[in-house]
């Protein structure tokens, strides 16, 4: 339903085509679309609010290949994307369907990837196939959206430098707003019981910025103590006590024993785990259907070869036959600019967080501005 209105673009691709201004309106559309989608995914404390306003960003993509005359190349990014997305679609449902033995049922709780963290050792399964959908989405190859997102780089380029350098920076958005998710869904540890949601005085004390640092929200009290689940025990510190995240000291210690269903997340049945092993392989493979490196240009793939009905409007994006040569330049500069944005990414959200000077991740962007917040990780890196 969401690929509705590309399908029927695609389909009225002949009649648009004909008419310059019309294609010039589709294009400008879909870099605003794709650049829009992509911002509002930065912000977005909601997993399933990440996904979908990333699945409004590659729609984008599709909208600008279309409008630039790409349409092959459309159909193929609407092919991959349609299997990445399910996986992390899927996939999210899974984290959700975890993390509600915790939290009960509420999707303020269950779906805020700022309250999990640490998943990677409960449900690895799902942490496996969602980092290679993520992957998939930020063009890492050879996964399947690589093969499809290259392509339409290239084509906006030859099309328009500005829209070219829009789109290419955008690449770099999508594998920050996608690595900050995988990030703080599957790193570090629990997040969820700095919250507190047992009941306990605790619960209303502390609450999670957008960035994963929890703050307090009392300052005049003695008895709150942060606290986090490692290895089946319950750890308080003391607040005035520093650097206790590299230290490790406790101050309390409670032991659940050895039932851990009741309080941390668990893998799913092989009857959700069975379609996301399978979107895995479609993932890594589906790429393989619109690959071309001969010379003979677009039309020698297994992509052009179904679309034969359309081979009359194949042509006009065709006007260029990629070589090695040519592809591996490409494949370095997008590559480049997703592999940034996935180390801004783990610098904000990756485990370097345990190198802070307490628990309680204090959002230092709006209390000192990013300068001193970059002196201050120096600084505290060198003493």
């Amino acid at each position: 339903m969401v690929a509705a209105g590309i399908f029927l673009i695609a389909r009225l691709f002949p009649l648009f085509r004909v008419i310059p201004y019309i294609m010039h309106i589709i294009s400008s559309i879909g870099i605003v679309t794709l650049f829009l989608g992509a911002t509002l995914a930065l912000a977005q404390k909601d997993i399933k609010r990440s996904l979908a306003y990333s699945t409004m960003s590659q729609l984008g993509y599709i909208i600008l290949a279309l409008g630039i005359g790409s349409y092959r190349t459309a159909l193929f990014h609407l092919i991959t994307h349609a299997y990445s997305k399910a996986l992390l679609f899927l996939g999210s449902g899974s984290i959700i369907h975890s993390m509600e033995p915790i939290v009960g049922y509420s999707p303020d709780k269950s779906q805020n990837i700022v309250l999990m963290g640490g998943l990677t050792k409960y449900i690895p399964i799902t942490r496996t196939t969602f980092l290679l959908g993520t992957l998939s989405l930020c063009g890492i190859p050879p996964l399947a959206c690589f093969w499809s997102k290259d392509e339409i780089l290239s084509d906006s380029w030859l099309y328009s430098i500005t829209f070219g350098i829009i789109a290419y920076f955008t690449t770099g958005l999508t594998a920050f707003y996608m690595f900050r998710v995988y990030l703080l869904t599957f790193d570090g540890y629990l997040r969820v019981h700095f919250q507190g949601y047992s009941n306990t005085q605790i619960s209303s004390s502390y609450s999670l910025s957008l960035w994963g640092k929890s703050t307090s929200n009392r300052t005049h009290t003695n008895t709150n103590l942060p606290f986090s689940t490692i290895n089946n025990k319950v750890s308080f510190f003391p607040k005035d006590k520093k650097n206790n995240v590299r230290d490790g000291i406790s101050y309390l210690n409670i032991y659940f024993g050895k039932k851990e269903t009741s309080i941390y997340p668990h893998e799913l049945d092989d009857t959700m785990l069975f379609p996301l092993l399978l979107l895995v392989l479609f993932t890594i493979f589906i790429g393989l259907i619109g690959i071309h490196f001969d010379e003979r240009g677009i039309d020698s793939d297994l992509l052009s070869k179904w679309l034969t009905s359309s081979k009359n409007f194949l042509v006009e994006s065709s006007n260029y036959c990629v070589n090695s040569h040519e592809f591996f330049k490409n494949v370095i500069i997008s590559v480049s600019i997703a592999t940034f944005g996935l180390s801004i990414a783990y610098i904000f959200y990756g485990s370097v967080y345990s190198f802070f000077q307490n628990l309680y991740f204090i959002n230092s962007f709006s209390k000192k501005g990013i300068k001193r917040n970059f002196v201050d990780q120096i600084q505290n890196k060198i003493y």
